[in-house]
């Protein structure tokens, strides 16, 4: 039998056996965007019982920037004599007259990074104000914080920084607060995990009770989490486990965690879907402040709106499913967006629409 054979049948066998574990209505949310991905590109979810329910959570850190941090990032790249650098996945998100993608068709300097250490080497070559545009969770900050250390240390007056990184462990508190969400168990992304480690979701399992499994991205591995989820649920516990020990410690990764310490600290800051969020943030701690762009620039983004159409918010949030918006596949598709869920590679009603419309 070959290694695809195996995973196949270890999938259909874990299966079987969540459908015995499972025996009452059951909402459990994959916090992480490439999880739901995942559940929908490998069609895991019609291998569950029908009362076992998939919810997509706040796991896309492209979708739960905000309108008003996005309407900044096009403030920033209206300037002249500037350069933006941003992640790839930002192009397209629409703000609330623009993207960065129709910015830069316009003449705006926008540039892709993989990387936010190309964004000081980018400033280091030209004469320019160079931008980070610098989104996502505990993920990417580290890169971001090494970047801004880096321009500090090279001397770099021509190196800014939009601030928009996030806290998962604040939003969760703030998800498990939402009136119209109603939840019984979590899958622990993989990729935040790695930085911030199992021990993370401790105090957050005790104050809600709620038991947390970290999971990687094979379908066997989230099918293990998922019954490991329903286990705990049928004995009544509330615990956090990690299935994804190969990747995730209990203290996570200890030097990434330092450098997001050394340069930022922990700010209130607005969700897309979850409004603003105690310490849900992130902004630089005074010695690098040098560095924050709005402030730089004088940038004060006007109230900022979002497609009235678009259901994003209640997405990410697990109020809505990507089919359940009016819009979707509709007036909202790949090629013509109404909201970053449909646009970032980890959005959920990206994911909807590419493995199950």
């Amino acid at each position: 039998m070959s290694k695809r054979e195996e995973a196949i049948a270890e999938s259909h066998r874990l299966a079987v056996e969540i459908s015995e574990v499972c025996d009452r209505p059951t909402i459990l949310m994959e916090v992480c965007g490439t999880h739901a991905h995942q559940f929908a590109r490998y069609g895991l979810a019609q291998l569950l019982p029908d009362h076992l329910q998939l919810l997509s959570g706040p796991g896309c850190p492209v979708c739960v920037t905000s309108a008003s941090e996005i309407d900044a990032a096009l403030m920033l790249a209206r300037l002249s004599d500037v350069t933006v650098a941003t992640f790839g996945d930002m192009m397209r998100v629409p703000g609330s007259d623009s993207t960065l993608s129709r910015e830069k068709a316009r003449g705006a300097d926008v540039r892709v990074v993989a990387s936010p250490i190309e964004a000081v080497a980018l400033a280091e070559r030209t004469e320019h104000q160079v931008i980070l545009i610098g989104i996502g969770f505990e993920t990417t900050t580290p890169g971001v914080a090494v970047a801004v250390r880096e321009a500090k240390r090279r001397g770099l007056s021509n190196f800014t920084l939009l601030c928009a990184g996030k806290r998962l462990i604040p939003a969760l508190d703030a998800l498990m607060a939402a009136e119209d969400v109603s939840l019984d168990g979590l899958l622990g992304p993989g990729h935040v995990s790695t930085i911030i480690g199992a021990g993370a979701y401790r105090e957050f399992v005790m104050r809600h009770r709620v038991p947390c499994v970290i999971a990687g991205f094979e379908p066997v591995q989230m099918l293990r989490a998922v019954l490991a989820l329903t286990r705990q649920l049928r004995d009544g516990r509330a615990e956090v486990q990690n299935v994804y020990r190969g990747a995730v410690g209990e203290e996570g990764n200890t030097k990434a965690l330092a450098a997001i310490d050394e340069v930022f600290e922990p700010a209130d800051a607005e969700w897309r879907g979850l409004g603003v969020i105690q310490a849900g943030g992130l902004r630089l701690r005074e010695r690098y402040t040098q560095f924050d762009a709005l402030t730089r620039f004088e940038i004060d983004p006007p109230d900022s709106r979002e497609h009235a159409e678009c259901c994003c918010g209640e997405v990410l949030r697990g109020a809505t499913r990507p089919q359940e918006c009016c819009a979707f596949g509709i007036a909202c598709i790949p090629e013509n967006p109404l909201g970053p869920c449909m646009v970032s590679s980890e959005g959920a009603c990206a994911a909807a629409y590419r493995y199950e419309a």
